[in-house]
């Protein structure tokens, strides 16, 4: 426990050094439409802010270039080395964000092309090199109706109504909006073995230390901390703020087993991937443009899901390169018939809301011109 204490005093006293606070982090959610920048790139990049990513780190970096183009690279402080070691899961976050991007720009009618990797895929891991190259061409983009839901889109971290089934036209609707990539089961027998799976694969990794104090050290305990650093794993808001104030929520409490923000965690989990009626992946080659690719796909997946009215979480442990990961990885790709030279991109929890279930909060984030260079 002492290696557990010192990692924690030594990244919780940096979560608000150099910042300053901000009067709302969901502000980038109203922004976005309202945008009236002069420079089409940072208009996109005020939807594209609002992509899906892995412990909600915003990675990406937009690099405007004299061209009138723009390089997308990841900010390498913001990976995640002890859950996603090679950088997958970032690439696929930084794929839903160019994605976005895509999207806003077409909604202008403008038409860009989005290369990835122009210098080469990286390996093993990402480097200062550019994720994608994002180029206007000459012509008209037609709007993607997805794109309509972008506002309301949300991870769904709640238990869904199981009394209401995800019917076969619905995942057909899901399908054509996300791709060949799209794979889906609402069978009993299957569901109820993948939420066996998805929780134990959600125990080890809170029973991995070094996994476990990644995603803790990332927590924002309290609504100043959340504003101050609008990114990583938000815990405040009504009811959550005065026991931060308290010290009855704690970083030590969600880091040590048995303690208050520990137990809590595990009485929330459970229940909630015990309510998953539904499942959906996606699959594709094992290669860093796939991953990138996967990005794009995961972010369609959710819009047309919101667009349905349904409700969407990834619950992707299982799909983690750590070593104690491996024997769920390897059991999950056998559940979902996934082999070679396949593998599981993206894994989530499908379903309706719970009646009288309010729309989830939007998620922090930081202002697109925070995440901007050059020009």
């Amino acid at each position: 426990m002492t290696s557990r204490r010192l990692l924690l005093a030594a990244t919780g006293g940096l979560l608000l050094a150099g910042r300053s606070l901000r009067a709302n982090p969901a502000a980038p959610w109203d922004a976005a439409p309202a945008s009236r920048h002069p420079d089409w790139r940072v208009r996109a990049a005020h939807w594209a802010v609002l992509a899906p990513n892995p412990h909600n780190r915003q990675p990406w970096i937009l690099d405007l270039a004299a061209d009138g183009g723009a390089l997308l690279r990841c900010d390498l402080d913001r990976r995640l080395p002890a859950t996603d070691p090679l950088d997958r899961q970032i690439t696929i976050g930084l794929g839903a964000f160019a994605e976005l991007f895509r999207m806003a720009a077409a909604e202008e009618g403008r038409l860009v092309a989005i290369e990835p990797f122009p210098e080469g895929e990286p390996a093993p891991r990402l480097d200062a090199r550019p994720v994608a190259r994002i180029l206007p061409l000459p012509g008209h983009a037609a709007r993607d109706p997805l794109f309509a839901h972008a506002p309301r889109r949300r991870s769904a971290k709640e238990p869904f109504d199981m009394a209401r089934p995800v019917v076969a036209d619905a995942l057909t609707d899901l399908a054509a909006a996300t791709g060949p990539s799209f794979r889906a089961t609402a069978s009993q027998a299957e569901t109820a073995a993948l939420r066996d799976l998805a929780w134990r694969a959600w125990v080890t990794e809170a029973e991995t230390p070094e996994a476990h104090l990644e995603t803790v050290n990332l927590m924002r305990l309290g609504s100043a901390a959340i504003a101050a650093q609008p990114d990583g794993v938000p815990v405040g808001g009504p009811g959550l703020d005065d026991l931060v104030a308290r010290g009855v929520i704690t970083r030590e409490g969600f880091a040590t087993p048995g303690g208050a923000g520990w137990t809590a965690m595990f009485d929330r989990y459970r229940p909630m991937l015990a309510a998953t009626p539904a499942f959906v992946w996606t699959v594709g080659p094992d290669t860093r443009a796939a991953a990138f690719a996967a990005g794009a796909a995961w972010l369609r997946l959710n819009l047309a899901a919101t667009g349905l009215g349904l409700a969407l979480q990834p619950v992707s442990q299982a799909l983690q390169e750590y070593p104690a990961m491996a024997p769920h990885f390897a059991e999950m790709h056998r559940l979902t018939g996934t082999t070679a030279p396949l593998r599981l991109q993206m894994l989530g929890r499908l379903g309706h809301p719970q009646p009288g279930a309010p729309h989830p909060r939007p998620t922090p984030r930081w202002p697109a011109e925070s995440r901007i260079v050059g020009g």
